[in-house]
C-alpha cells in the first residue's frame, strides 16, 4: 500500500508561493509600506564586485517539503534591512557590510567529535548537497520576513563529524577582526558573536546551514559566507559569518544572552504569549507589506520541534 503523505499545517502548495520575478518594483513596495519618497534615501542593493568561486552551485534544487504561508520577501527589501552589529546598530547596513572579506575563509569543526575538520569554505560547501528551503524568519524585535535560503541541514554536518556521547551542545562562533568590522571596536559587546543549540536541536530536520539566498551565493549583509537559520527561534539565534563550530559539554552563552539574559535567553523559541520585557510578541510586522499579523507559536513550526521541549519549564523556553 502506498504511504499517505500529510502536508504540515503550515505548508501551502508551491504554486501559491509568489515568485520573485513578479513582485512589485522597489519604489511601489516601499510606498505600500508608507515610506513614499523616503525610499530615495535608502541604499540600493550593493553589487558584488568579486566573483564567487561557489556561484556554480546555485540555484540549488528546491526542497518542496519546506513551503511558506505568505509571499517571499523581495530581495531588494531583505538586502537593505539587516541586523549585523559588527557593522553598525542600524538596519541599512548593506553598504558597510561590504567591508566583510569572505576569502580566504576557513571553517573549523572541532571539540567532542571523532572526525574534526578545518577546511576552506569553498571546499566545505561542496561536501554536502545543497538545497533551497523557503523559511519564515521572525526577529525578536517583532518584524518578520520570508526567505529562499540555500544550504544544507545542520544535522548532515553533525552526522559527518560523529559527536561523542559527552557532547551536549553545539557552539557557533563568528570572526573577530575589528579592522575589517568596525562595530567590533564597540567595547559594550562581548565579541566575537557566539550562539549555541543543544545536540537534540541540531539533529532536528529544520536547522539549516545557509550558504546562499535568492538563487545565488549569500550576500555579505546576510552573513556570508556561512550562517545558521533556525526558523522556530528568534532571529538573534541565527548566527552570521560562522568560522567555528564546536561540540561541547557545557551550554554556550550567546552574545545577546551575555549582555541581557532577561531579554535574550538561550532557548529563544517564538511564543506570542510571552512578551519581551519591553514590548509584546503577540503580533509581528511583515516587512514586504507592513501588515501586522498574529505571531505563531514556534513561528508555525511547532509540529517539527515542540517535542524537543516536552516536560520542560515553559517559563524558561522563550526568553
Amino acid at each position: 500500500m502506498a504511504a499517505i503523505h500529510r502536508r504540515p499545517s503550515w505548508a501551502i502548495p508551491e504554486r501559491l508561493a509568489t515568485p520573485e520575478s513578479i513582485f512589485l518594483n522597489r519604489r511601489a513596495i516601499l510606498a505600500g509600506m508608507g515610506l513614499g519618497l523616503a525610499s530615495a534615501l535608502l541604499p540600493t542593493k550593493p553589487a558584488r564586485a568579486e566573483s564567487d568561486p561557489t556561484a556554480d552551485l546555485y540555484p540549488a534544487k528546491p526542497n518542496t517539503a519546506y513551503k511558506i504561508d505568505r509571499s517571499i520577501t523581495p530581495e531588494e527589501i531583505n538586502a537593505n534591512y539587516n541586523n549585523f552589529y559588527e557593522y553598525g546598530t542600524y538596519k541599512e547596513i548593506a553598504a558597510e557590510a561590504q567591508q566583510l572579506k569572505t576569502r580566504p575563509w576557513q571553517v573549523e569543526v572541532s571539540g567532542l567529535v571523532a572526525k574534526p575538520m578545518t577546511v576552506d569554505f569553498d571546499d566545505f560547501v561542496r561536501k554536502f548537497p545543497l538545497e533551497t528551503r523557503l523559511y519564515r524568519h521572525r526577529c525578536v524585535e517583532a518584524w518578520s520576513m520570508t526567505i529562499p535560503w540555500a544550504g544544507f541541514p545542520l544535522k548532515s554536518l553533525v552526522q559527518a563529524v560523529e559527536p561523542q556521547s559527552s557532547a551536549k551542545f553545539v557552539r557557533f562562533e563568528t570572526f573577530l577582526d575589528p579592522e575589517m568590522a568596525p562595530g567590533q571596536n564597540n567595547f559594550l559587546y562581548p565579541w566575537p558573536y557566539i550562539e549555541g543549540v543543544t545536540i537534540e536541536e541540531a539533529m532536528n530536520d529544520l536547522p539549516f546551514l545557509v550558504t546562499g539566498a535568492y538563487d545565488k551565493p549569500l550576500a555579505k549583509q546576510f552573513g556570508a559566507p556561512l550562517r545558521l537559520a533556525l526558523p522556530w527561534k528568534y532571529g538573534f539565534k541565527s548566527i552570521k559569518s560562522i568560522r567555528k563550530i564546536t561540540f561541547v559539554e557545557e551550554r554556550p552563552i550567546g552574545l545577546w544572552e551575555a549582555i541581557q539574559p532577561s531579554e535574550y535567553g538561550f532557548w529563544a523559541n517564538v511564543n506570542p504569549e510571552v512578551p519581551h520585557p519591553r514590548w509584546s510578541q503577540a503580533q509581528e510586522r511583515v516587512l514586504q507589506t507592513g501588515d501586522l499579523i498574529p505571531t505563531q507559536l514556534f513561528n508555525g513550526y511547532g509540529e517539527h520541534v515542540a517535542h524537543l521541549y516536552k516536560g520542560m519549564d515553559p517559563a524558561t523556553l522563550y526568553m
